[in-house]
């Protein structure tokens, strides 16, 4: 069959010329179509519920809210992990499905239980909503809206807000690929009803009065229609209030004919809306930000630019003074990691093209082979598309053109030695009948050992399929790119390679030595010497080889190990810890002086942004205690305090901890998102501890928190603050309520109204929708005194202060409850610096196990990206030897026999010797990034030994039966394709392993493990597999015996 195929190809030029132009064109079509991003979206298949409920602390929140939600979630089909945090007033529950489950499905299937939660959440408490369908990574673009002037004061943080939200998110909510806008600082701008209380006593009303009196003043209605003549008109009550002075007018009561206005009874007022975070930037103070959120599954390069493009649009709209900066733009990271890979893929392929063409010594054989790599990485793409892979670091930046080209070498220099032979047998140039059967019979001799060698490099790919969660999202769409760039590769072997052979190749090749052969010629003349030397001494070879297989294992297991290489993202992030309870306006002047410190000594920061607490929409509930900074850094080329990011974090770090209260954990603004995604902590590594009573919870974190700080390479360490929240806690006397005839929601009314405020209806300025809320006027209600004093009315309408109706005291309560799976847990979480996560953790982890006494019914689990690791080499062990299994297999059905399957098996543990010693070299740790440089490995490490060993067979069935001229002869005419194979594939990973590019950090190991690899598997193909080769195949030379 595949004889037939390139029969065909080499009779039928036009037909097969016409495949690859249309490959071309389509190739260059999905190339345009093809969806670009810095990384794989590794998110996990989860839905947040979000529930507001700003009246309860967060042991309430988790009672009456995030219990309720958690028991109607926990039997979904799918499910793999249940997460929730309960803080005062919100509780967020994330459900991760399977990874299989569409997500729309998967959100359905939420929606249909949120019905079941809601039935259980005490009515007025709070309603379930589904955050948005966007993912852990979907904040690809943040903006400001400030004064253009920063000393400009003519526009308050509320009206940036109004036009933020009411201008700007309106805009880019239209925007495909956007998900949803998220609005962070500022002021949400209210219609406020500042209640007087004496004036509520000397009126005599009470706050439920003035309350139904806003709402039944505030309304329109449809009166049907009437008919005059031949003409109908619609009948409408309007009353809908519209502004201020509509607010005043309202009547409250009537005494004896006389109105009581609504201003008679309280101030009304523009007024700022309750709020839980803040942001600044740079040092000036507060400005308003918008974070725009891309909707799961969307290209998040053409999402980015698109959003670009829409601010620029609205800036003109925007009012005179004010202005639109964008501080983070995940475009800039996936232009800059896309760079990356495009220099490292034009340098990779220019360097295999030049040893193509030297060591072929034929321009125009390098050519074809060269012509291959652009042709297979255009089906590639079009094979991406299909699949709907994307194009990213993982994806496009692990592709070895020398990998590739590996079969299009073997047949290229098989028909360029067969060609050279027909020609010196008959003295003169081929005709074309002859050349063709010349291409046709060499590439038929050879084309069974590239098939099956690129096959094999297939093979070696299958376990990275078997890789689940974060890992398996990483490396899947690279095995996926690898898988079609071979699979082209193979069929325009069969193809397009004799057909062009048969159409290009010159038919009178000239007799004289070129570059090339002189080259070989010499690596021949060290070659063949050293060759017959280790051919008399078996023993001491293979011994030799046995040693430094050994040295090699035992190095491996000192190696240490990390999930993923961190990628340099450019920029920096830090959190900001403080105590809980800190008000908001003490957190964002801390801040701020941060800042300040951040402008003045380093010249290398281009902007800094603080989000302080939680935004519009608390997908992330931080409380005022927290911070995320994102701090922008100008090209490295400019930077003058530090020639390394590990340099200039650990002196901002220095600089930063003069100010006092405050802890600091610092990362990378993807990495902070990443961890908390992975592990629902923002560190490297996350201990978890899990049990019921939060003081101990507290206590123990607290000693493994200092048990952290003793181990070296420990940086940032913090403990979750799940305790110390002060509260104003008023806790009703239920025989004092019952003797006035109160009930407690009474009273609870009165407090959430006079404090806190309570809604009741909008206001329609335009398009522009703004609350109207009632609340006390702020003297009467901004103290512990000032709440004693409240007034609350009894069934009879006396008046009784609140202090007489309940217990009013400062308490600590529970600043925020985490659970995993239904348990309450603390993390203890922190960075590591300077060694590797695995060793880290072993030693930690022994520590643990000797120091820390846990109660029962207490347990510890590690997170972040430990985990992972551990995740991944748990299937890797299972399928990495199947795969190994497979390759044995193909061997067998390649040569029929055992011991010559094993002898080219051989290569791959010699291989690894290789890819271990260059990680050494090199100071890199084992990394799933490094796992699979040694799979991709044990592909090239098979291939070459089975040219060599399919060339041996091809020697004895010619006619040679002395074993040491089989191996001499063999090795001499296969020196050249073998030595190629090898340096295109190396050598193609140069730029890659050299490269200080964006994203390189995650391509070095893999690409420094082949390298590695590949030298020594070629040591192992040239001397110890001909003396293998030797020791397991009978001869007559006595000379050569095992000895």
């Amino acid at each position: 069959m595949i004889n037939k195929i390139i029969a065909f190809s080499i009779k039928q030029k036009p037909v097969i010329g016409m495949l690859v132009i249309i490959l071309i064109l389509a190739g260059v079509y999905y190339s345009i179509k093809l969806p670009i991003d810095a990384v794989p979206d590794i998110t996990n298949n989860q839905i947040q519920i979000i529930t507001s409920s700003p009246a309860l602390s967060a042991a309430e929140v988790e009672r009456f809210i995030t219990y309720p939600v958690e028991i109607a979630m926990k039997n979904l089909p799918d499910l793999t992990e249940l997460r929730s945090i309960s803080k005062f007033g919100i509780s967020v529950v994330t459900v991760v499905f399977d990874d299989n489950v569409e997500i729309y499905f998967a959100r359905n299937l939420v929606f249909q239980k949120l019905k079941e939660a809601e039935e259980n959440i005490p009515e007025g408490l709070g309603k379930p909503e589904l955050a948005p369908v966007s993912t852990g990574l979907g904040e690809i673009y943040q903006y400001i809206v400030r004064p253009e002037n920063r000393n400009d004061t003519s526009y308050s943080d509320m009206e940036l807000r109004t036009i933020q939200d009411w201008i700007v998110k309106k805009q880019l909510l239209g925007t495909e690929g956007v998900a949803e806008v998220n609005s962070f600082g500022g002021y949400e701008q209210q219609y406020h009803v500042l209640i007087n209380p004496d004036a509520l006593k000397s009126y005599d009303l009470t706050l439920r009065e003035i309350y139904d009196a806003v709402l039944k003043n505030n309304s329109n209605v449809g009166g049907g229609y009437i008919v005059k003549n031949s003409d109908q008109y619609s009948v409408r009550g309007i009353g809908l209030l519209e502004k201020i002075e509509d607010l005043q007018r309202i009547v409250v009561k009537s005494n004896h004919g006389i109105p009581v206005y609504l201003e008679q009874i309280a101030d009304i007022e523009y007024g700022k809306g309750l709020r839980v975070g803040g942001v600044t930037q740079d040092g000036y103070g507060e400005v308003v930000s918008g974070i725009v959120m891309m909707l799961k599954g969307a290209n998040s390069r053409e999402v980015a630019q698109r959003v670009h493009n829409k601010i620029e649009e609205i800036k003109p709209s925007l009012p005179p003074g004010v202005t639109i900066d964008e501080f983070y733009n995940r475009d800039d990271l996936i232009g800059n990691t896309i760079n990356t890979v495009k220099t490292n893929l034009l340098e990779g392929g220019l360097i295999v093209i030049a040893v193509l063409v030297l060591l072929l010594g034929n321009f125009r054989a390098g050519f074809i082979v060269a012509s291959v790599i652009p042709l297979s990485m255009l089906f590639a793409v079009i094979m991406m598309n299909l699949f709907k892979v994307s194009g990213n670091l993982m994806s496009l930046g692990a592709i070895d053109f020398g990998l590739i080209v590996d079969g299009a070498v073997i047949i290229v220099e098989s028909v360029i030695v067969a060609i050279s032979a027909k020609i010196r047998l008959n003295k003169n140039s081929l005709s074309k009948e002859e050349f063709d059967e010349t291409v046709y019979t060499s590439t038929s001799e050879i084309i069974k050992s590239a098939i099956f060698g690129v096959l094999i490099i297939i093979v070696v790919y299958l376990p990275i399929f078997s890789l689940g969660g974060i890992e398996g999202k990483m490396f899947k769409p690279m095995a996926f790119t690898v898988g079609f760039a071979l699979t082209g590769a193979l069929l325009l072997s069969v193809t397009y390679v004799p057909m062009m052979c048969s159409l290009i190749l010159k038919r009178d090749l000239k007799e004289k030595e070129t570059l090339s052969d002189r080259i070989m010629n010499f690596f021949k003349k060290i070659y063949l010497p050293l060759l017959e030397f280790v051919l008399r001494k078996k023993v001491l070879t293979v011994s030799i080889a046995l040693i430094f297989l050994i040295i090699s294992l035992i190095s491996f297991t000192r190696l240490g190990g990390e999930f993923i290489p961190k990628l340099d993202e450019g920029d920096l992030a830090y959190q900001i810890v403080r105590l809980p309870g800190i008000s908001l306006a003490e957190s964002i002047n801390i801040g701020t002086e941060l800042e300040k410190i951040l402008k003045k000594k380093f010249p290398e920061v281009k902007t800094v942004v603080t989000k302080t607490g939680a935004p519009e929409l608390a997908t992330d509930p931080m409380g005022t205690e927290f911070s995320d900074v994102i701090v922008i850094l100008k090209p490295k080329e400019e930077w003058t305090s530090a020639e390394t990011k590990e340099e200039l974090v650990e002196k901002i770090h220095n600089a930063l901890s003069v100010v006092p209260g405050i802890g600091l954990s610092f990362t990378q603004p993807i990495e902070l998102r990443f961890n908390e995604l992975i592990a629902g902590a923002r560190g490297d590594i996350a201990v978890k501890i899990f049990g019921d009573d939060l003081n101990i919870l507290t206590e123990k974190g607290n000693e493994i928190a200092s048990l952290m700080n003793s181990v070296e390479g420990s940086e940032d360490i913090s403990v979750q603050q799940v305790t110390g929240l002060p509260q104003l806690q008023i806790k009703i006397n239920r025989e004092k309520i019952s003797k006035y005839g109160i009930n407690v929601e009474d009273v609870n009314s009165v407090i959430e109204t006079a404090i806190a405020g309570k809604s009741s209806g909008v206001v329609f300025e335009g398009d522009k929708k703004f609350d109207i809320v009632l609340k006390y006027r702020n003297e009467y209600a901004n103290s512990s005194e000032a709440i004693r004093n409240i007034l609350v009315s009894s069934s009879d309408n006396i008046k009784i202060p609140l202090s007489e109706l309940a217990e009013i005291e400062i308490k600590e309560g529970p600043a925020e409850i985490s659970r995993d799976n239904g348990k309450r847990r603390i993390v203890v979480q922190g960075n590591v610096r300077g060694r590797d996560i695995e060793s880290y953790v072993k030693e930690l982890s022994s520590g643990i196990n000797s120091e820390i006494k846990l109660p029962p019914g207490y347990f510890i689990e590690y997170g972040g990206q430990f985990k992972n690791l551990e995740s991944a080499r748990k299937r890797l062990n299972i399928a990495v030897p199947v795969s190994l299994f497979f390759i044995f297999a193909l061997l067998f059905i390649t040569f029929n026999s055992v011991k010559q399957s094993l002898l080219v098996f051989s290569g791959i543990p010699f291989a690894i010797v290789g890819g271990i010693f260059a990680l050494v070299i090199r100071g890199l740790p084992f990394s799933i990034s490094a796992g699979v440089g040694f799979i991709a490995l044990f592909g090239v490490a098979v291939l070459n030994g089975i040219v060599m060993i399919a060339y041996f067979n091809r020697l004895e069935e010619n006619g040679v039966s002395d074993v040491h001229s089989r191996i001499i002869t063999g090795t001499s005419s296969r020196l050249r394709p073998i030595l190629m194979t090898a340096l295109v594939a190396s050598l193609g990973f140069i730029p890659m392993a050299l490269s200080e590019g964006s994203g390189a950090e995650v391509q070095r190991p893999l690409a420094t493990v082949v390298i590695g690899g590949l030298i020594s598997s070629t040591l192992l193909t040239l001397i110890v597999l001909p003396v293998l080769y030797g020791i397991f195949n009978k001869h007559t030379n006595p000379e050569y015996s095992f000895k």
